[in-house]
């Protein structure tokens, strides 16, 4: 029997034989396309409060930080271990004394087995993943690159400003250096049709990526993108938990099987969400619900891979 998919969850346990959680942090990072370098404004469905936990804040050190959101999962889960994750903005987007301070701080962690660090594809160079290398040689590390959609039209249409080549060179460049890569894609783009969003996968997966995480497109309140999608101009969609559910099936069959899926949705606080409107679901009930589904189908990831 052909196992659904790789999931990141039970890969961690066979690293560590015990649970994970991440734990994100809040370094004060910026982005390229919001300080004006590239662009300003942020991308157009960006907002970094919907994803960010209450203990995540910049004001506060990396060891506090972590150390509150430790005490918050402690009351879940009491006996396990934490990866860092370096998560609002781009997270390698600054000058290389403060990277190297911060990942070390989080690293030094008595409770911390690792990083994880999220940021652009344009916001890597040799200096930066020579020091990120230099970690991952002593402690478990993954470098997440927001890469969206391989489409440049798309790209462009987001104000992510940069291109998909940027993130196949950045992709590349990590691996060389042996750093293990995650990459982010959101389902359900703008103007991106079914076929277009399955061809995400086809190129995604001869590429050199370790993990995946995607997940729905979002209309969050606040963002340039509910302006657009308040203007019947822009003719903007998003999909209901069905349609929803079909096209990730139909993504991951495609999806090179060696790729750990890490997620395959976002949750955002209700009052934020202006679409798509699924009920207040959360993740765990939809992962189970793309597990049923790919059991009644009989499918499993990479079987047209």
């Amino acid at each position: 029997m052909h196992k659904l998919y790789n999931d990141y969850s039970s890969w961690l346990k066979t690293i560590f034989n015990e649970r994970v959680q991440k734990i994100s942090v809040n370094a004060g990072f910026t982005c390229p396309n919001r300080d004006g370098v590239k662009g300003i404004g942020g991308c157009i469905y960006c907002d970094n409060n919907t994803f960010s936990p209450a203990y995540c804040s910049s004001k506060k050190s990396i060891t506090q930080q972590l150390n509150e959101g430790i005490e918050f999962f402690k009351k879940k889960y009491p006996a396990q271990k934490y990866i860092a994750y370096f998560q609002p903005y781009s997270n390698s987007y600054a000058n290389l004394e403060i990277l190297k301070k911060y990942y070390y701080e989080a690293c030094n962690h008595h409770d911390i087995v690792g990083i994880a660090i999220s940021t652009r594809p344009d916001c890597i160079n040799e200096s930066i993943l020579s020091l990120i290398s230099e970690i991952s040689k002593k402690y478990f590390v993954t470098l997440e690159f927001g890469v969206e959609s391989t489409l440049n039209s798309t790209l462009k249409f987001l104000n992510r400003c940069h291109t998909f080549e940027d993130s196949e060179n950045a992709i590349k460049m990590a691996s060389e250096y042996g750093i293990r890569v995650g990459v982010h894609l959101i389902i359900g783009l703008p103007n991106e049709s079914k076929e277009q969003i399955l061809n995400h996968a086809k190129v995604i997966s001869k590429l050199p990526v370790d993990i995946i995480k995607i997940h729905q497109l979002q209309i969050i309140k606040g963002t340039k993108l509910e302006v657009y999608y308040n203007n019947a101009n822009y003719n903007i969609t998003t999909y209901n938990i069905d349609e929803y559910i079909d096209v990730v099936i139909n993504f991951i069959e495609h999806l090179n099987p060696k790729i750990i899926i890490e997620r395959f949705t976002s949750e955002s606080p209700l009052n934020k969400i202006v679409a798509p409107n699924w009920n207040g679901l959360k993740n765990f009930e939809i992962v189970e619900k793309i597990r049923k589904r790919m059991i009644e189908v009989n499918t499993w990831q990479g079987k047209c891979f």
